[in-house]
């Protein structure tokens, strides 16, 4: 039988959530998500085996809440130690959480062995309740389309799966003033709503389908936006009572409207924000337009930031057993 590995380090990307499709449900499926994973923003950890666990690092008090979490659903015979290299901001729209749990529970499969599989964590730890964007970043990045939650679903199912050109670049607009809602609010905003209209959930269906997930496949970024926008312009109007308007952050929603006029496309926020998004057809165009906003917007609270996509899942390495165990975390 070979050993287990002395640690696992695994670089799990952030993901932008671009819209639900069908919020309440009418088909009988409920949610439903289109969303994408990205490159240069990334949760990258090493988990070492442990008789106690211990976390360091930036988000070190999450980490250890996923991995107490974890342990009591999957009972591995040891902890784990997690040091963390770096974190994706958390509560600002691109998935933190769930790739933090997702990281450091493929960390204790691998380590221990145990039989279950990534995809089969997300219930466990009470992770893909909505959106399954989160879990298919992790599985396998590109651009992603979940089906929703059925009676019987466990985790949202992968319906679509497409890559981004890896030219695209994807301008990510931050506000350091505040966080999306999460927690008890974000559960307590979802019940306050209203229902979500059928005829407006078979038009997104319909947008998807037929402009958004065509024109990517056939590369043509001003169709793709388009589609993107519009589905973002519906699902913000609808969560707006719930986050005092279309965007959490108008600050956000100003500076990409000014972008929109300096030739950005596909424009949004990613879940409840407050971090927004737009779309750059390569990348000499984005470091242009992110120049044109910094200077326009120089000394505020504002960060601007490019990302590129990321077709790919999380990066998961193991290292081969060594003589002796890992002396800091023994």
């Amino acid at each position: 039988m070979p050993k287990p590995p002395t640690h696992v380090s695994i670089q799990a990307p952030a993901r932008l959530h671009l819209g639900f499709i069908d919020i309440s449900g009418a088909s009988g499926r409920k949610f439903g998500s289109i969303g994408v994973a990205i490159e240069d923003i990334a949760t990258r950890l090493t988990v070492y085996p442990s008789q106690t666990p211990h976390a360091y690092g930036p988000s070190a008090e999450k980490a250890l809440a996923a991995l107490k979490k974890l342990e009591a659903a999957l009972q591995p015979p040891g902890s784990a130690a997690i040091e963390i290299e770096s974190a994706i901001p958390e509560h600002v729209g691109l998935g933190s959480g769930t790739q933090m749990a997702l990281a450091i529970g493929t960390a204790l499969i691998r380590l221990y062995g145990l039989p279950i599989t990534p995809r089969a964590l997300a219930p466990l730890i009470e992770r893909g309740a909505r959106s399954g964007i989160g879990l298919a970043s992790f599985e396998q990045g590109g651009l992603i389309v979940d089906g929703g939650r059925g009676p019987d679903t466990v985790s949202p199912p992968v319906v679509a799966r497409l890559p981004i050109p890896q030219e695209w670049r994807f301008l990510l607009v931050f506000d350091s003033r505040g966080q999306g809602l999460h927690g008890t609010p974000e559960i307590n905003a979802f019940r306050a709503l209203p229902p979500f209209p059928e005829h407006e959930a078979a038009r997104l269906s319909h947008l998807i389908l037929m402009q958004t997930l065509p024109a990517l496949a056939e590369n043509q970024i001003g169709a793709f936006g388009a589609g993107i926008t519009e589905i973002q312009r519906s699902v913000g109007d609808y969560f707006a009572p719930a986050q005092g308007g279309r965007f959490t952050s108008q600050d956000v929603a100003a500076a990409l409207t000014w972008l929109e006029t300096q030739g950005a496309v596909g424009l949004g926020q990613s879940s409840w924000g407050p971090t927004g998004f737009c779309l750059a057809a390569s990348e000499s165009e984005a470091q242009r337009l992110v120049e044109a906003a910094r200077k326009l917007d120089a000394g505020t609270h504002l960060e601007f930031v490019i990302a590129r996509p990321r077709n790919r899942g999380a990066d998961v390495r193991l290292a081969a057993p060594l003589a002796d165990a890992h002396p800091a975390h023994a």
